[in-house]
């Protein structure tokens, strides 16, 4: 594609962009639906444009008043993703001399808030929990993240799985801590591979993996995914549960558990029961109260987690959405307390960095519930063979430990979990 043409397309994906009417990823797809002529490496530079965008936006908007034309495309040109000669064959001589400038400026030169690209309200509870780790958190989420593989055990080897990969020319080696796990560099067709048809993997991040393995759900119990959602932890416990027991995976959106239908089929699991449920007081709950042995609440969060695949959140979440989602996340963990039966597991977990969202969640559950007995998630993890399993984990009231996870201490999204058992 001439290198005009392709700029052209890169500011028109970034302004549909940096509406934020909808998630970044949402949009993009999108676009290519709409534009089927591109081709794989278009449309990577294409994403990767908009995706660089949205990582350094107070930096390029600090820049871009500077340059000439329409502001979508002063940004593309500073988030172009791809050899530079290409791109300055598509620009101006004006646009040269400007881009130079922009590139001739240090980092360590620039304000704060051009360096670390957060909203301000977001910067403070970051900084009060890492000190002087802010600065490798934040340089972690301008990176992107890599490609992690959760091996299915219940059909397949991890050995084996890695070694047909390395047939294909795919290099995977197993992740640090999640024994089931695989980190491959780069981003290669795995949907097109006969193993990933067979259900031999599924790709999930090493975080979420240790979330579901937290649960340590066992063959022949009852068991409750209690916020199943796209159902990649409830296929980890189904496997760990060997297809035996019931494990039910309750989601109020109909749409994302149809989703999962596929997953589930590959995945070879007879044990699982999707069912959408209209919230967390649904009579379908009700009707398991004081039954199950095991219930994960992976609630719904703002997701900042995940900030170095979903970059746009950081924009579209607010502190009031914090606010309101504390508000939902205590009630749903309080409801799904509810179906524990004595001497069963709750597990809470979110992909949030925020202590609002966590510890404090936490510890307010503990207070009002005193008949859950607070558990320590590095034990747990390590009578699970999870390697250096107490250095992902920090201290909170009562004893209970929880599990914390970092991208640039783990490389892993940034996850929280909290673990009881009821008395």
């Amino acid at each position: 594609m001439h290198p005009k043409a392709l700029l052209d397309a890169c500011a028109e994906l970034v302004r549909l962009t940096l509406k934020f009417d909808h998630p970044a990823d949402a949009i993009v797809s999108h676009f290519f639906r709409d534009h089927r002529g591109f081709g794989p490496r278009e449309r990577a530079t294409m994403a990767e444009t908009v995706y660089t965008v949205l990582r350094k936006k107070l930096l390029f908007d600090h820049f871009a008043p500077s340059g000439s034309g329409p502001k979508e495309r002063r940004l593309a040109i500073l988030g172009f993703y791809g050899p530079g000669d290409f791109l300055r064959s598509a620009l101006t001589d004006q646009e040269i001399k400007w881009l130079d400038q922009c590139q001739s400026i240090k980092s360590e030169d620039l304000m704060d808030r051009h360096r670390h690209n957060l909203p301000e309200w977001l910067v403070d509870p970051l900084k009060a929990q890492l000190g002087a780790e802010f600065w490798p958190l934040v340089e972690s989420f301008n990176q992107g993240a890599g490609l992690d593989l959760r091996v299915n055990t219940f059909k397949a080897k991890l050995s084996d799985v890695q070694n047909e990969l390395a047939k294909l020319g795919i290099k995977a080696v197993p992740t640090p801590f999640s024994p089931c796990g695989l980190r491959i560099a780069g981003k290669p067709a795995l949907n097109k591979l006969e193993s990933f048809k067979r259900g031999d993997f599924e790709v999930q991040d090493e975080g979420s993996q240790l979330l579901a393995m937290l649960l340590d759900a066992k063959r022949g119990e009852m068991v409750v995914d209690f916020c199943a959602g796209a159902g990649g932890k409830t296929l980890a416990i189904g496997a760990a549960m060997r297809s035996t027991g019931r494990l039910y995976a309750f989601d109020t959106s109909a749409g994302r558990l149809d989703a999962f239908k596929s997953r589930l089929a590959r995945s070879g699991l007879s044990n699982v029961h999707p069912a959408a449920i209209a919230h967390e007081r649904d009579e379908r709950v009700k009707r398991l109260s004081g039954k199950i042995d095991r219930v994960l609440v992976d609630a719904p969060c703002t997701g900042l987690g995940t900030l170095r695949r979903n970059p746009d959140l950081k924009w579209r979440q607010t502190q009031a959405a914090v606010e309101e989602m504390a508000v939902k996340q205590t009630a749903i963990l309080q409801s799904a307390a509810r179906l524990v039966k004595s001497g069963g597991r709750l597990v809470y977990a979110t992909c949030s960095i925020l202590p609002q969202e966590n510890e404090a969640i936490a510890q307010a559950f503990s207070a009002a519930n005193p008949e859950f007995s607070p558990l320590d998630a590095g034990e747990v993890l390590a009578g699970l063979k999870v390697e250096q399993a107490h250095t992902l984990c920090s201290g909170g009231d009562n004893g209970q430990r929880f599990l914390r996870l970092w991208p640039h201490r783990h490389q892993t999204d940034g996850f929280f979990a909290a673990a009881w058992q009821k008395k």
